[in-house]
């Protein structure tokens, strides 16, 4: 097979036997096809002839093209992937790739919202339904600490406002389970009373857009960046940060690094971890006495 088809079928591969998501097999298709393209400027005819001096000639490439640690580190890890996989398939009789050294990250710590800055973030006077759909969404973030693809993937059912909680699909299609606070429990109540307004006849999405479909993740980008602005917060604000501030508050307040990593759904944590080590009422419990808008109102 040529060198694009075995890219063709792996890339399958992930999508129909890993269930990797859209966005995660369109990143690898683009690492591996700027892979493919160095090996036809090299003259490499197959993959079985990609040595690993070439896949350091490729990372030397990535870096004097601009791609950041961050980058190259992602597409050696692609290629890594992609290599095993050829080698489960015997096209191939070694990783060219496994050994191969990844530039180091930088230090840098995320940035977070001080509890001041939060407060005036969530203090929307929402009136349309946009803006009671956009409060809420507000809320959920930094109540929860969902990341942002997970919010975006959220249906009806996925929240229980009886006691509190949400069902989040993670990375790896990994359940976890999340209390909400009360006042998100309060915003999405009020969504949800007028969420017919805009949604589709049977459109399972929690968040809705203007046209009554599901929300793009762009678009919940574009609206968290709109009230960051609207609300007067002087710094930029995305969905991960909001994420990292639900983080660091916890954290702050409870010192409990475990349960801090449960409710984030932290890619080491399997999830019959999560079932095993710290059950959600320890959770809900941590949760309820640390997170700054989780306490009941008076």
């Amino acid at each position: 097979m040529e060198k694009a088809d075995l890219i063709d079928q792996y890339l399958s591969h992930l999508r129909v036997i890993k269930n990797y998501s859209p966005n995660t097999v369109n990143s690898y298709g683009k690492d591996l096809n700027l892979l493919l393209e160095f090996c036809d400027e090299q003259g490499i005819a197959s993959w079985r002839d990609l040595k690993a001096f070439h896949i350091r000639d490729f990372t030397a490439k990535l870096h004097m093209t601009g791609n950041s640690a961050r980058t190259i580190r992602r597409k050696l890890s692609a290629c890594r992937s992609f290599f095993n996989y050829l080698l489960t398939q015997r096209k191939i009789d070694d990783n060219p790739a496994k050994g191969s050294p990844a530039p180091k990250m930088p230090s840098r710590l995320p940035k977070a919202l001080d509890i001041e800055q939060t407060q005036r973030l969530m203090e929307i006077d929402a009136q349309t339904p946009i803006e009671i759909r956009d409060k809420a969404i507000m809320e959920l973030f930094y109540s929860s600490g969902m990341r942002l693809s997970e919010l975006a993937a959220l249906d009806l059912t996925s929240i229980d406002l009886n006691d509190g909680s949400a069902r989040v699909i993670g990375k790896g299609n990994k359940t976890r389970i999340v209390p909400i606070g009360s006042h998100a429990v309060d915003a999405i109540k009020e969504w949800l009373s007028c969420r017919d307004s805009l949604s589709k006849m049977d459109e399972p999405a929690l968040f809705v857009s203007k046209r009554g479909s599901r929300m793009h993740v762009r678009s919940i980008q574009e609206r968290v960046k709109h009230w960051a602005t609207a609300q007067t917060v002087s710094t930029h604000v995305h969905p991960h940060m909001l994420r990292h501030s639900f983080a660091s508050h916890i954290l702050e307040s409870s010192q409990d690094l475990r349960a801090v990593q449960e409710l984030l759904g932290h890619k080491n944590i399997s999830t019959t971890q999560i079932y095993t080590h710290l059950d959600f009422q320890h959770l809900a419990s941590v949760y309820e006495k640390a997170h700054p808008r989780a306490q009941k109102k008076k």
